[in-house]
């Protein structure tokens, strides 16, 4: 039996407390993120909007977007986090979905997610030209930095716990890690 290629009616369809994806014709749907994954997502865009977006303490240029969908040929992805270069959009636009793929990007990786983010929408992000990516999993406490060069991903290093890095795009920036991660109470 042939399925038919998703449709964004079937993303509107979907209940609240879901996050909906098409994803190379196939519908995805997730809860909501836990409390790690919203935690190291928040941490990540403040730290980053401020000297990047702002231009507090650093030297801005960006515009930084909270779970933006992007409208990527026949795929609708909704990273985390990314962020566009002010020289490629000058100001941010009226839109709910957006077409021009992002500078940087970062999946904040939860257990029920993390096959799709590396396997099915890495590829389609390299396909539209997203040169940086960011993969975050604050389960394990790491962060992998990702440039494009060919096409594909180079893995440029994988950091963990409380390291500080300068990591590209934002090699600006000491990165402290451990403000990415949330300690759970039992």
């Amino acid at each position: 039996m042939t399925r038919k290629p998703a449709t964004y009616a079937d993303l509107e369809a979907l209940p609240p407390n879901q996050v909906g994806e098409i994803v190379n014709g196939e519908l995805h749907a997730s809860p909501r993120p836990a409390s790690p994954h919203a935690f190291a997502a928040m941490q990540l865009s403040t730290d980053l909007n401020n000297p990047f977006g702002r231009g507090r303490g650093g030297p801005g240029g960006w515009h930084f977007l909270f779970e933006p969908e992007l409208h990527l040929g026949k795929d609708v992805l909704v990273p985390d986090i990314a962020g566009w270069r002010q020289e490629r959009m000058a100001k941010m636009p009226d839109v709910v979905g957006f077409t021009m793929a992002p500078d940087w990007l970062c999946e904040v990786l939860s257990p029920s997610t993390s096959r799709l983010d590396r396997v099915r929408k890495l590829p389609i992000y390299a396909r539209e030209g997203v040169k940086h990516v960011w993969l975050v999993d604050p389960l394990q406490r790491t962060l992998e930095v990702f440039r494009l060069e060919g096409g594909h991903y180079l893995l440029l290093g994988t950091h963990e716990d409380a390291e500080t890095v300068h990591a590209e795009p934002f090699e600006a920036l000491a990165l402290e890690l451990r403000v990415l991660w949330v300690d759970i109470a039992e």
